[in-house]
């Protein structure tokens, strides 16, 4: 079942408008049809949040009031066809006003209006419109021409769009132009920004080299240093060594030289007994005393022992040895055997001849 508009109207609850003085105005009294008209009502702003409320609204007269400016909010009535705000005080028009793509009359005779947004251009179905007595930029009064009738508010409209337009194309190249040079710039910025890192990358690179370098050559100053300390160390110890080597030497000097005295004393008594010895076998042998009952038995060892000799089964070195001995003691015999007569003539003794003594035989 269909059910009108104005039906619909009475049924919900209608909004109200709080106006100028105190004054409350019903805004279902001002509707007739698709029009309301809010002229003459003293307004100084307009009620956009009420207007949203009746969609089927499409002419709105708001002529002869006080108001200075519209909200933003006002761009959103895209439902509205035709606006009158002739007679009003409006300086300024919201940027967003080419929002109202279904706009087709706009009358916005005596206010006080230099400029258009440069969005008025997107107003496309824009066919009708009065900018006279408005205080407008030269360019845009002589686009707008007189409007003095219907015919030239149409043109009006035609030639406001089109010098809208140019405008508008001029603002999209600038912001074109600004795009690009701010791209440039963000572009030089990040150069210089990638220069900027590459340089405190290089100096960071720099410094590490250099700190690695400075502690490389404080490691090889350190281990310099250990090395010297070490030679130095070695050195001490060796010196000390030394010193001790020395020490011990004169010690065991000290203490090998009464020894060593002793030895030598020992040799030379060992060498007087020996001599003695050989002495007394001279006597024995060589001289008259050979009979005397002190030199048998000595003469018996000596026959004894070169007997043994002869009967040993010894090697060819150990008899050349014995021979050697034999020459050698014959040697001393005969060497004792010139001396005997001198040291026997002081005590009256004459020595015999000699016998020849029995050699080693191979």
């Amino acid at each position: 079942m269909k059910v009108s508009v104005y039906k619909i109207m009475c049924i919900l609850p209608q909004p109200k408008l709080r106006m100028s003085k105190n004054k409350v105005l019903n805004l279902k009294d001002k509707i007739d049809g698709n029009e309301m008209d809010l002229s003459l009502c003293n307004l100084t702003e307009v009620p956009v949040k009420e207007l949203a409320a009746f969609p089927k609204v499409t002419v709105l007269d708001l002529s002869c009031n006080n108001i200075t400016s519209l909200p933003l909010e006002f761009c959103s009535l895209s439902h509205l066809v035709k606006v009158d705000l002739s007679k009003n005080l409006m300086t300024v028009l919201p940027d967003d006003l080419g929002r109202l793509g279904n706009l087709q009359h706009l009358d916005l005779y005596n206010n006080k209006l230099t400029i258009l947004p440069v969005s008025f251009s997107q107003l496309k179905n824009l066919k009708w419109l009065d900018l006279k007595d408005n205080p407008l930029e030269i360019n845009l009064a002589k686009a707008a021409g007189d409007c003095l009738d219907e015919k030239q508010c149409k043109q009006c409209a035609a030639r406001v769009l089109q010098h809208m337009r140019i405008l508008q194309d001029e603002v999209d190249k600038e912001r074109e132009r600004r795009f690009l040079k701010d791209k440039e710039l963000e572009k030089k910025k990040e150069t210089k920004q990638r220069e900027r890192e590459a340089k405190e990358k290089e100096a960071r690179k720099r410094d590490k080299a250099e700190e690695k370098e400075r502690k490389r050559k404080e490691y090889n100053a350190h281990m310099a240093a250990l090395a010297i300390q070490e030679q130095k160390n070695k050195r001490k110890e060796e010196k000390k060594k030394r010193n001790g080597q020395m020490a011990a030497d004169k010690k065991a000097a000290a203490e090998s030289a009464p020894k060593a005295q002793r030895r030598s004393l020992i040799g030379l008594l060992f060498k007087l007994l020996l001599l003695g010895l050989a002495g007394v076998v001279g006597v024995c042998q060589l001289t008259g005393l050979k009979e005397e009952a002190v030199c048998v038995p000595i003469n018996i060892a000596v026959d004894d022992g070169l007997s043994w000799v002869r009967e040993q089964e010894v090697d060819v070195r150990v008899r050349e040895l014995v021979e050697e001995v034999d020459i050698r003691a014959r040697e001393l015999l005969q060497k004792l055997s010139s001396l005997v007569p001198q040291l026997m003539e002081p005590i009256g003794v004459v020595p015999t001849a000699t016998e020849p003594m029995e050699t080693v035989e191979n």
